[in-house]
Parts: C-alpha cells; structure tokens; sequence
C-alpha cells in the first residue's frame, strides 16, 4: 500500500466567510490556521498548498476572555534612544487596523517560510461587515456554533 500525496492539480479549493463577532480570538485563529493549512480535507499533504480561501468578517469584534483586552501589552521599538513603544489589545482593536490582531495571531499558528507565505495570502481579513469577494459565492462557516467556548455575549 502506497501513500497518497495530493498534487496541486488535484486540490479544489473554496470560498469560506466567517463572522468574527462575539468569538474569541484564539479559538477563532486556530480554525482559521486549521482551514488555511488543509488540515479538515481528506487529502491533505503537509507539504502541499492545499487549504480553501477564507474571508472573515467584523475583525474588529472579536472577545478576548479574562483581562487580556486591558491588561496585556505589545511592545515594539522605533530604532531610536528610548523609543520603546506600547499598545493594549484594546488600543489595537479601537485604532486604525483592527485586522492586524486577527491576522497576527492566525500567522503565528501558521508554519513559518515559503508554504505558510502562500497559505496566508488567501485569508482576507475586514474590520467590518462588507468584503469585495461576493462574486466567489463564499459560503457560511459559523465558528461558534463549533463549540459552546468559541462564542462569548
């Protein structure tokens, strides 16, 4: 008996929309890196692209459980004498580019190089309800009906 190994002919790719609002950040990242790798398909390869497009919406809505909005920092510096710099979960979601959280947390679950390079390219991520990608027939994928954790008031 041989293993199978996909070919990037073989692949078939959808469209998925997910509405972040109300779901935990984490939770909602790790189905994303799941989706975006291939890993639900019955023919995935680890070596191969073989993950479906996904479009997520309300970015800006996302939860974070405990005191991690307030309480957790990002640090990051200027290049400059003291120019360290920080910011708050909840600064970042309320600033220019609410997405950024979501992207960044889905990127760090994602395998790092070439392959996770092209798997990230196909995650489009809105601060709010409407997207470009209508003509593509995305279909639904509701996060929080997945498990009682995913959704929170």
């Amino acid at each position: 008996m041989k293993t199978y190994s996909a070919k990037a002919s073989d692949i078939n790719r959808k469209w998925i929309v997910v509405d972040a609002e109300g779901i935990v950040l984490g939770r909602l990242a790790s189905v994303l890196a799941t989706r975006l790798r291939g890993k639900h398909k019955p023919l995935y390869t680890p070596h191969v692209d073989c993950g479906d497009n996904i479009v997520v919406i309300n970015a800006e809505k996302v939860k974070l459980t405990g005191r991690k909005r307030e309480g957790e920092r990002f640090y990051w510096h200027t290049g400059y004498p003291g120019g360290i710099k920080s910011q708050t979960f909840a600064e970042r979601l309320a600033g220019k580019r609410p997405e950024r959280v979501l992207m960044k947390a889905v990127q760090r679950m994602i395998p790092k190089g070439p392959l996770g390079r092209a798997q990230m390219k196909k995650l489009y991520v809105y601060a709010g309800e409407a997207h470009p990608h209508e003509a593509q027939k995305p279909e639904a994928l509701d996060v929080g009906a997945m498990h009682i954790k995913n959704k929170r008031a």
